[in-house]
Parts: C-alpha cells; sequence; structure tokens
C-alpha cells in the first residue's frame, strides 16, 4: 500500500482466510488483539471484543483454559463483530470444543501436547470445520520445564536459541504438512527484540505461510510499545509479518492504538485519524507546550475524519514555520500567543489557552471538508 510515495517491500506468502478476514497472500497487515476477561463470562469479554473493534482490531484472541470458557465461545462467537480466535495451551479438549463452537481460529503450540493423536484430531475438526489454526512456538515453551534435563536443554538453548525454536517450530508443521492443511499461519515469540526478529527472518525464509508478529511478555504499555516496535518495526520493514499484535499488560485497546500508528508509520495502512508532529521543546522553546500537547492528544485521541490530517504544534520560529508548510495546520507558539498556520498558509494569532479548542475546531472543519 502506497501512501506517500514509498512503498516497503511484503514477503510473498500464501492467503488464509479467517471467517471474512485474510491474511497473507500481500494483503493489508491485519491488527489483532486479545481480551484480558475471563472468557467464561460471555457478557463482559463480548463487551471488551467490541471495544476492541471500535478500535480498529480486525481479529480477537480469547484464553480459553477452562471447559466453561469453550462453553461461553457460541454465544461471543455469534455476538462478536469481528472474527474470535481460541487461544488453545495444554488441553486438546479445548480446542475441538472451540472448534465446535465455531471460532475462525485457534491458536495452538502443539509443544504443550505430547500426544501426536491429538494434535491430528485437531487437524480433522479444523478442516471440517474450515476453521485456521495459528502453529507457534515460544522462546519458553522449547525446553523441559521440570526434570533433570532442563539445564542442559537450557545451556544448548542459550547456545543454539534461534535455530533451536526453528527446528522446533518444523517438527509441530510435520503433521499440519502430511494432512495437507492449508490454513496455516506461523508464529515464533520472545520477549526479547533481537532473538523475535532472527527467529522470524529464519522462518521466512523457509516456509511461505503467512506470519504473525509479536513480543512476548512484552510489559507495559510504555515498555512494551518499544519493543514492540524495535522487533516488530524491524521485521515490518523487511517485508516480514502478515497479522501483528503488540501485547500490554493492562487495557488491550492501547494494544490497538499503538499497532496502528506503527503500520502508519511504515505507510503500511493510511491514517485515519489526526497525525501529531511536535518539536522536541529545547532551549530554544518560547512556551509551555507539554500541557497544550497533551490537551490536543486527548481531544483528537478516536477522532473519525472523512480524511486525514497532519497537525504540527511546534515552540519557536526556528522549526515553527518551515513545519507549518509541510502540515495541514501548524501552531508555531512564541510568548503568550500563537500564529495558526493552515495549509502554509498564516492565518493570525490566537491565545496559548486557546489553542486547543481551536485546534480541534479546525481540525474537525479541515478534516470532514
Amino acid at each position: 500500500m502506497d501512501i506517500s510515495g514509498t512503498t516497503l517491500p511484503r514477503r510473498p506468502s500464501r492467503s488464509v482466510t479467517v471467517s471474512h478476514v485474510a491474511i497473507g497472500g500481500g494483503g493489508p497487515v491485519v491488527i489483532q488483539s486479545m481480551t484480558n476477561t475471563q472468557t467464561a463470562d460471555a457478557q463482559a469479554t463480548l463487551t471488551q471484543v467490541r471495544a476492541l473493534a471500535e478500535a480498529g482490531a480486525q481479529l480477537v484472541r480469547v484464553a480459553t483454559p477452562m471447559p466453561a470458557d469453550t462453553a461461553a465461545l457460541a454465544q461471543i462467537v455469534a455476538e462478536s463483530p469481528v472474527p474470535i480466535v481460541a487461544d488453545v495451551h495444554f488441553h486438546f479438549e479445548r480446542a475441538l470444543e472451540a472448534i465446535a463452537a465455531g471460532v475462525a481460529k485457534i491458536r495452538l503450540n502443539p509443544g504443550n501436547l505430547k500426544d501426536r493423536s491429538k494434535v491430528e484430531r485437531i487437524i480433522d475438526a479444523a478442516s471440517e470445520a474450515g476453521a485456521a489454526i495459528r502453529v507457534g512456538v515460544n522462546e519458553g515453551s522449547i525446553v523441559a520445564r521440570t526434570g533433570e534435563t532442563r539445564q542442559a536443554e537450557l545451556q544448548s538453548y542459550q547456545d543454539n536459541k534461534v535455530e533451536l525454536m526453528v527446528e522446533k517450530l518444523a517438527e509441530y508443521l510435520d503433521p499440519f504438512e502430511k494432512a495437507g492443511f492449508d490454513k496455516l499461519v506461523l508464529s515464533a515469540k520472545s520477549h526479547d527484540a533481537v532473538t523475535t526478529i532472527a527467529v522470524n527472518r529464519a522462518i521466512a525464509a523457509r516456509w511461505d505461510w503467512p506470519m504473525h508478529l509479536g513480543v512476548t511478555h512484552a510489559g507495559t504499555a510504555e515498555t512494551g510499545a518499544i519493543r514492540s516496535a524495535a522487533a516488530l518495526g524491524s521485521l515490518l520493514a523487511d517485508g516480514i509479518g502478515d497479522t501483528i499484535r503488540i501485547s500490554f499488560a493492562g487495557d488491550p485497546v492501547a494494544e490497538v492504538a499503538a499497532a496502528k500508528e506503527l503500520l502508519a508509520c511504515l505507510h503500511l495502512r493510511p491514517r485515519d485519524g489526526v497525525e501529531l508532529i511536535a518539536c522536541p521543546t529545547c532551549g530554544r522553546l518560547q512556551a509551555d507546550l507539554e500541557p497544550i500537547l497533551n490537551e490536543v492528544e486527548n481531544k483528537i485521541r478516536g477522532l473519525q475524519l472523512a480524511r486525514p490530517l497532519t497537525v504540527a504544534i511546534m515552540g519557536c520560529v526556528v522549526n515553527g514555520p518551515g513545519e507549518a508548510d509541510g502540515a495541514d495546520l501548524a501552531i508555531c507558539a512564541a510568548g503568550q500567543q500563537a500564529i495558526l498556520y493552515r495549509a502554509g498558509k498564516r492565518i493570525g494569532p490566537i491565545e496559548l489557552a486557546d489553542i486547543p479548542a481551536r485546534l480541534l475546531e479546525e481540525i474537525q472543519k479541515m478534516g470532514n471538508a
């Protein structure tokens, strides 16, 4: 998708449909998130699913560790505005129950299912139902969790981390490939950005299935955004990645906003609101911009416009006029006043205290013209 004359390469991959959402095949990168409610509470889960969908999530994953969770899935699937993905870990019964409930996709780590016949039963059920399966390998799941071999395996793992993760994924994929299962999405995650980049590059070079990107245990929004941008941004810039989740501890709606911003920054999706540019508040600053910026950012968050806008808020005459030329709307502050620019044209002075309200007025007028 070419937004401003520069297009990043995209890795060729197969296309896999998850209900009505296509992943891979050169299509737009799909944004995912995951609820943090108890899935057994269908109403609470649906409330969060709807909030995530409204924020821009195209797929939503829900945890299904218990029978009560899969029992709630039929209602959740029926009332959800987006396809539902069931997160299955240790109990293959949950996978079968989730597929029977109508989920569009399941997330499976075959390393947690030692009995291959159980994996084969899941494949058969998904094939019959038309459900997709994300087969994943996580850094923490390829070494024995307990037992006499754990320490030796840990040392070997640290020495050959990427190679072992790729080979483990190949082992996981064997029954799917032998069964001819054709609705696969691959993923490999680590909490470490460098490992995430390296292992996904290796996977992209070996298989042509679409790939889901994420950093596991990324942390709070503050740290998780940086770790995710480092790993996912590097991979997406290489053309790798067909669907992403930026994961934070806390409100998952924030994950969707971060994912949209990352994709927009890389010109992989158009902006659907305001791109806010602000000066770095150096020693040339002639006004206290931080509270103004915070108020403007709060006012424009989630704002729906007919066309995207770039808005610049600058605090001196060095950078201000230049940014004004390139922005749809710009503010250049000096002392107790600021100059408003529209499409590079000087409109006139406004008081600092009036900036947030006036900018919102101008944004709505210009963005919906």
